[in-house]
Parts: C-alpha cells; sequence; structure tokens
C-alpha cells in the first residue's frame, strides 16, 4: 500500500491530508483518506483495519497527481542518518586521505541527528544554499517509524517500522568539511533541505524483496539533468533496518514518526567519486540542474535546484581572546 501526504493548490499552505497512491503513470490517482486521518497513525494500524480504510478510500473519486500538491509523507519528530553502505564509506575515506574503511566501522551503525524541519516535498524546488561551491546529493532509503520502542527487541524493531520512502539528504561539501574539522558537525552544510517521499510504501508491501539474509533489496539510482550518474541496491546496507531500530533504541527512545535513514548508497554522491577520483568529476550542482532519485517498487523523487529566494545573513566572525600577562 502507497500512502501519500498532499493539498489540493486551492488549500491553504498549512492544509495536509493523507491519499491513498493506487495506479501508475498517468493513471496514477490519490483517493482521500477521511479529514483526520493520519499517515503516521495509519501505518501503525493493523494491516486488516488499514486495509478496511483503504477500501473505503478508494471508493471515491481519485485525483490525479497534477490536481494535488505532495507533500513530505511526514513532518518527522526526529530525523537519524546512519552510515550503512560500506563501499561510499570507503570512496569517502579514501577522498580524505585515508586507506580505506575503519575498522571502528564494523563496530556499530553510527549516525547523526538531521534537522527535521528542513524536510521538502518530493518535487519541491530547493534553494541553492550561501557559502557553497560543492552543492551535492545523497541517494539514500528511509524508513518511517509507526512505534515508540526503547530498548527494542528483533520483533519490536519490525513492529516499529511503519514503511519506506526515498531520500535525498542534500549536502554543501565545502561548508560540511569546514565543520567537520572541528570534530563537530556536520550543522550548516546539511540543515538547508532534506527531500522524502514520493509516498510511504507500506513495510508488509515489500516483504517479498528480501534477500536470503532478511535484507530489502531494492535497486537505487540517481541522475542529474536525466542522466544517471549513480546505482545501488538496498541490500548491500550493513545492517538490516530492523537493526538500525534496535541500536537507535539502546537506551534511548525511538518515537513515532521519526525518519531513520540508510546513509548513502554506494556512488550515490558526488563527493564519493571525487573522492575516488581526486577531481570534481561529476561537477557539483549548479542553480537549473534536476537530480531525480528512484528506488524501485517504492517511487521516484525530483527536485530542480533553483537560486534562494532571499539573501542569508553574513556569518559573524568569532571574538578573538587578548592574551594578558598574569
Amino acid at each position: 500500500m502507497r500512502l501519500a501526504a498532499f493539498r489540493r493548490p486551492s488549500d491553504e499552505p498549512g492544509d495536509r491530508l493523507t491519499g491513498l497512491v493506487l495506479g501508475q503513470g498517468e493513471h496514477l490517482r490519490i483517493h482521500p483518506f477521511a479529514v483526520d486521518a493520519d499517515l503516521v497513525v495509519l501505518l501503525a494500524q493493523s494491516r486488516d483495519r488499514r486495509e478496511q480504510l483503504a477500501d473505503e478510500a478508494a471508493a471515491g473519486d481519485g485525483l490525479p497527481l497534477s490536481d494535488v500538491v505532495l507533500l513530505p509523507p511526514v513532518y518527522p519528530t526526529s530525523m537519524r542518518d546512519f552510515l550503512t553502505f560500506e563501499a561510499h564509506v570507503d570512496g569517502m575515506e579514501r577522498g580524505h586521505g585515508a586507506p580505506g574503511v575503519p575498522e571502528d566501522w564494523y563496530l556499530a551503525p553510527i549516525f547523526l541527528f538531521m534537522a527535521p524541519h528542513a524536510v521538502t516535498g518530493p518535487y519541491d524546488d530547493v534553494e541553492m544554499p550561501p557559502d557553497t561551491e560543492r552543492l551535492d546529493f545523497e541517494l539514500e532509503l528511509a524508513a518511517i517509524v509507526c512505534r515508540d520502542v526503547r530498548n527494542a527487541s528483533p520483533e519490536e524493531a519490525r513492529d516499529a517500522i511503519g514503511g519506506y520512502c526515498v531520500m535525498n539528504d542534500w549536502s554543501a561539501r565545502d561548508v560540511q568539511g569546514r565543520e567537520m574539522k572541528l570534530k563537530l558537525g556536520p550543522s550548516k552544510g546539511k540543515d538547508f533541505a532534506t527531500t522524502i517521499g514520493p509516498w510511504v510504501v507500506t513495510a508488509d508491501e515489500l516483504e517479498g524483496f528480501r534477500d536470503a539474509d532478511g535484507f530489502l533489496d531494492l535497486p537505487m539510482t540517481v541522475s542529474v539533468n536525466g542522466v544517471q550518474v549513480g546505482a545501488d541496491r538496498s541490500g548491500h546496507m550493513g545492517w538490516s533496518f530492523e537493526q538500525l531500530v534496535q541500536h537507535a533504541s539502546r537506551a534511548s527512545w525511538v518515537k513515532a514518526g521519526e525518519v531513520l535513514a540508510s546513509g548513502t548508497c554506494a556512488s550515490g554522491s558526488l563527493a564519493e567519486s571525487w573522492g575516488r577520483t581526486g577531481s570534481l568529476t561529476p561537477p557539483p550542482l549548479q542553480v537549473g540542474d534536476v537530480v531525480e532519485m528512484t528506488v524501485e517498487h517504492i517511487g521516484t523523487i525530483r527536485n530542480h535546484v533553483v537560486s534562494a529566494a532571499s539573501t542569508a545573513p553574513p556569518v559573524p566572525p568569532a571574538r578573538r581572546r587578548v592574551a594578558t600577562s598574569a
């Protein structure tokens, strides 16, 4: 089952409806649920109850994509971005002058917290952030948590995952690099946009795409201006999404409405290519570029990089402390 968040063009900007996605291509339609339906609550329903509500929605008139504005499927309570693709880590480390994957990577699935208020819709324009000449994309798969868990068992971790969507973790690589020299961050290098969508595919719909080890194994591709520049499979993750939920919940709450992302797949970013080749090839993203990402059996997100609508204030330098003699 595919569940989308949307509004009609005539609705108020803050309006938000949940719809059932049926059909493909030009025959795709969004069928609204009851007005008070919440996407995360729907994900937490039993399969039978969700199917009942879906049947009721499907009985009503559907809206073509041209008649709706797709919104981020959720406005996350929190977001965690993991680092689970070994080949991506290898490429990035080589770009930093390291010999390859650090041994510490194999010990546990590390993650960073993201800015949940920075999420953008699947087809929204993304503004060029300030102070960067190395704008990059990052192709990821993300899970939507639908139940609160703490110290989750394997079974609880699986039940906590309501569904999956595509993610683009946009990055200003030069800004990020400066921040991480101080062993903290990234912050402004990543907090300007994160695209999720185009909808959520419920976890039960994807059970048939698990490999022998229980990992979701879905083809992933990214293109810039219609030219494919990266591809991988989600089955190449070092940890499963259930293991990511388990780790995140160790002595900590993982809450309904959280988004947990796989991290960038192999060849899923420009920076990885830069690290492997030692040159800015392919070149950083520019205003006018269109980035399109597809995870098979889930969907496609597509964003146009545009000029900023307003000017960001300058960064104030630190007040230097003048040393005084004792």
